[in-house]
């Protein structure tokens, strides 16, 4: 296996996309302030969805929204730094519906933790 399978395969959950935040099947556009960068596999999840489920209140709620919200009044990070936690039903949501913690994202974030590169400050 050569050193870029390894850094994919340990360190990469794929390559990061043009998402919009407000799809463009549901009235978004191509401008600037609706656009933003995903990891392909977040994209892939969200698709055209812009509510979820709060898995705690089971109210729905809209999706955190980049541009416009603060990652730190909604998310915060586990003790170890390889999970993602919601303190808001937006946040809560947000998780679940992109599936923020699935089995990759958290093996990849242990080894950036172990690479001393995780959680951001």
């Amino acid at each position: 296996m050569n050193i870029a399978s390894v850094i994919k395969i340990n360190y990469m959950m794929g390559r990061l996309q043009i998402d919009h935040i407000q799809p463009l099947a549901k009235g978004g556009s191509n401008t600037e302030d609706n656009l933003c960068l995903a990891c392909e596999l977040c994209n892939q999840y969200k698709w055209i969805q812009t509510v979820g489920v709060d898995p705690q209140s089971g109210e729905t709620v809209s999706l955190f929204k980049h541009s416009k919200q603060e990652w730190i009044n909604h998310f915060t990070w586990s003790t170890e730094g390889t999970e993602i936690i919601g303190l808001t039903p937006c946040g809560r949501a947000t998780i679940s519906a992109l599936k923020l913690n699935n089995n990759l994202a958290v093996t990849v974030r242990k080894n950036w933790v172990t690479a001393g590169w995780h959680p951001p400050n």
